[in-house]
């Protein structure tokens, strides 16, 4: 088990456990070949070295991190439709419970594997 598996296994809430598993599962979709490591100190997903992809449950929300300003920023518009959530500089922010849309993770993800293979 890595560090993904070893964090997902250790949040309480199925519903959230459930929501940050589909977002790694998406992420390791688009990069098959992504391994588990850390990334500022979150159990992230690594691609050629560098963090993809992070989503872990904080005290008020499931965070999701791109490790990229420009990737939270090309989907920014897209998490302001959704309720309750939320975009900073290299974060998007969701309520406890919900899912971020299919289509966005994949938006994110692939902005990001094209930055860092330099796309």
């Amino acid at each position: 088990m890595g560090t993904v598996d070893d964090y997902l296994a250790g949040v309480d809430d199925p519903g959230d456990r459930a929501a940050l598993a589909r977002i790694y599962a998406i992420a390791r979709e688009l990069a098959p070949a992504a391994e588990q490591g850390t990334g500022y100190g979150m159990p992230a997903l690594t691609h050629e070295g560098k963090s993809l992809i992070s989503a872990i449950r904080t005290a008020k929300h499931l965070g999701v991190y791109p490790f990229s300003a420009a990737a939270v920023a090309a989907v920014a518009d897209r998490v302001a439709t959704i309720e309750g959530a939320g975009s900073s500089t290299g974060a998007i922010r969701l309520p406890p419970g919900s899912e971020i849309p299919e289509d966005l993770i994949r938006d994110l993800v692939a902005f990001r594997l094209a930055q860092i293979d330099g796309r």
